[in-house]
């Protein structure tokens, strides 16, 4: 099985013993992972509530800002490559992600809407709300054989979001070295299409991330990755949070 999503590499099944979980109190299963999913979005709200509070009212340093990106990032390679420590790693990231959001959100929404041509009040909500209505659509889409993930779809959204990371990559090391390219960030119409694009590409990379989670459980694979399961979600999740959140400000701009 292919993901494009990091947490859901192709050889993530394989190393377990189909015959490992004798009794389903040992074993992954489609309803703990979802159990466990509510949980990290429940302590990823709690904080991003908090540290939106927190700099609306200036109660937080903008160097907290950085220091969550980072330890999100930290936090999320040491789950992709140690699994087993999921039930661990996963809520402190969740919470990580959390105070990254909220802050930057906040600031997108009261500052820097404020500053532009703009004004972005409401636009985290409707983010926020276009991200669940999004992961309900396809997990519909998914439950009812609408979208069937072939391997062939997997291969075209794998192929997608390679060329989407490839794609940010090099636009970082063009930034580094002082090349901007204003044209992709302005809210022109081809910067706007380029966004509809990436948001599209993760929306379908949700299908995935259910299709690795239904072959988890059926594989029988141990108890804790039902935590790996939801946190490999939840990054698909606030990666796709992100992306409509710069749609909905190109298109603000463009009123």
């Amino acid at each position: 099985m292919r993901s494009s999503n990091p947490a859901f590499s192709s050889q993530t099944f394989t190393q377990f013993d189909h015959a490992y979980g004798a009794t389903r109190g040992t074993v992954m299963t489609v309803q703990g992972t979802v159990g466990k999913t509510f949980g990290l979005l429940g302590i990823l709200s709690a904080t991003a509530i908090w540290s939106w509070q927190a700099t609306l009212n200036d109660q937080i340093q903008p160097g907290v800002l950085g220091a969550a990106a980072i330890g999100g990032f930290v936090l999320a390679l040491i789950t992709i490559f140690k699994p087993t420590a999921a039930p661990w790693t996963a809520p402190v990231y969740a919470a990580f992600e959390g105070v990254f959001l909220g802050m930057l959100s906040c600031l997108i929404e009261n500052r820097l809407g404020h500053a532009a041509r703009g004004n972005y009040a409401g636009i985290a909500m409707q983010a926020v709300s276009l991200t669940g209505a999004t992961l309900f659509m396809m997990l519909f889409a998914y439950t009812t054989g609408l979208i069937r993930v072939t391997e062939r779809l997997r291969a075209g959204v794998v192929a997608a979001t390679g060329a989407v990371c490839l794609f940010y990559f090099v636009t970082f090391l063009l930034r580094m070295f002082g090349v901007g390219m204003p044209s992709l960030w302005s809210p022109s119409p081809f910067s706007i299409g380029i966004s509809v694009v990436v948001v599209g590409i993760a929306a379908f990379n949700l299908l995935l991330d259910f299709d690795f989670i239904e072959q988890g459980a059926r594989a029988q694979v141990p108890k804790y990755m039902e935590w790996y399961g939801a946190f490999g979600l939840l990054v698909t999740l606030i990666w796709l949070y992100l992306e409509i959140l710069r749609l909905l400000t190109k298109l603000q701009d463009r009123r």
